[in-house]
This record gives structure tokens, sequence and C-alpha cells, in this order.
């Protein structure tokens, strides 16, 4: 009775093992069975669509697709490059991130400009005051400029006695006349300078306001639909 029972349990352990070597065969004939073969597929520099089961020599410089059998995607494969097409597209990539950095930086600046002007008054209210403040500075230019013409009738009245002999014009008398030259000549060196600074004030304005005239629209429509 004691040998059937040990040999009972001796063919329970065996039929055990062998149950469990077999699902342990069988799940790794399924994890190492290879992925079912994919298709690829691209459309050549002629406009044709290729398929095959392997990458496309002819679609090496182009996008393709790896396909499931069921014709859904299973990844993108990239075009292959070549050293000077790679520098290129790298060159191509920086080009457009810089554009973008750009754009960014306008609208910012045109965010910034609308909240300094909101309106067309503002704007105009602005660039009246910057013209004022140049203004003041060529009138007091100009002021000094009708004092040395004034400085200048006095010296040459002075040199009216020395008309007959020059010579004997005083040598103060004579760097007077030269100072008051190189006065006016500085003088009207900054008044032409001043009168360029205008332009340019101009020429921002006007920039500016070209910026801003679509945005001003924009808030205006905006504030209308809003009522």
């Amino acid at each position: 009775m004691l040998a059937s029972t040990q040999a009972l349990k001796a063919f329970l352990v065996l039929s055990l093992a062998a149950a469990g070597m077999a699902h342990a065969q069988q799940g790794s004939g399924a994890r190492g069975a290879p992925n079912a073969a994919g298709i690829y597929s691209c459309t050549d520099a002629k406009g044709r669509t290729i398929t095959a089961d392997r990458p496309i020599p002819d679609c090496l410089d182009r996008e393709q697709r790896e396909l499931n059998p069921s014709g859904t995607t299973r990844r993108v494969v990239e075009p292959s490059y070549t050293a000077r097409e790679q520098a290129e597209r790298e060159d191509r990539e920086r080009a457009a991130q810089l554009q973008a950095a750009r754009l960014v930086e306008e609208r910012r600046r045109e965010r910034a400009l609308l909240v300094r002007y909101p309106n067309p008054a503002a704007h105009d209210r602005e660039r009246a005051e910057a013209l004022v403040q140049i203004d003041v500075v060529i009138q007091a230019a100009r002021k000094r400029l009708a004092e040395l013409g004034e400085d200048r009738k006095r010296v040459d009245d002075e040199l009216e006695f020395y008309k007959k002999d020059p010579a004997k014009a005083p040598d103060a008398l004579r760097r007077r006349t030269e100072d008051i030259a190189r006065s006016v000549a500085v003088q009207n060196r900054f008044i032409g300078e001043q009168e360029d600074e205008k332009k340019r004030v101009n020429a921002r304005f006007d920039e500016e306001h070209a910026k801003l005239a679509p945005l001003w629209a924009a808030n205006t429509a905006a504030a209308q639909k809003s009522k």
C-alpha cells in the first residue's frame, strides 16, 4: 500500500514537471517568434506610390511608412541624408527657428506698443511732444545765432574804422571775428543735426503707426462686437 502511494506521488510530480516545461516552451516560442513582416510604402520623386517588403531604395531621400499587415502605420522611416544634405537640412531648420523667434519678438514688441499707445490719439500726442522738444532746442540755437549776428555787426562796425588799413586792426578784434565765425558754424551744424533728428523721429512714429493701425482696428472691432 505504501509503495503504491509513493508511486502515485512520483507520477504526479513528473506530470506537473512535464506540463510546466511544455508551457515554458510554448511561452518562449511565442516571445521568440519574429514579428510579422512590415510593408513599406512611399511616393518617389516621380510621384509614383511604391510598396515593398523592405525599405525602398528609390525613396531613401524621402519619408517612408512601414505598415502593419492591417494597413495602419507602424512607424515612419526618416529620409537618409548625405553629410551635405544633413548640413543643408540643419541650416534650413536653424533659419526657420530664427524666423520663428523673430516673429515672436515682433509680436512682443507690437503688444508693448499697443500698451503704450492704446489709440491713435495717444500716438499722435507723443509724436507732437517729441517734435516740440526738438523745436525748443532749435529755437535756442537760432536765438544764439541771432546773438552772434549782433556781435558780428558790432565787430564789423569797429573794423570799419580800419577799413583803409585792415593790418592796423587790433589782434583781439580779428580773433573775435574768427571766434564768432566758428560759433556760427557750430550752431548751424547743430541746427542741421536737430533737423535730421526730427526726420528720424517722424520716420519712427510713421513706422510705429503702420504697425499699430491694424492692431487698433482689431481692438475697435472686438470692442464693438462685445457690445
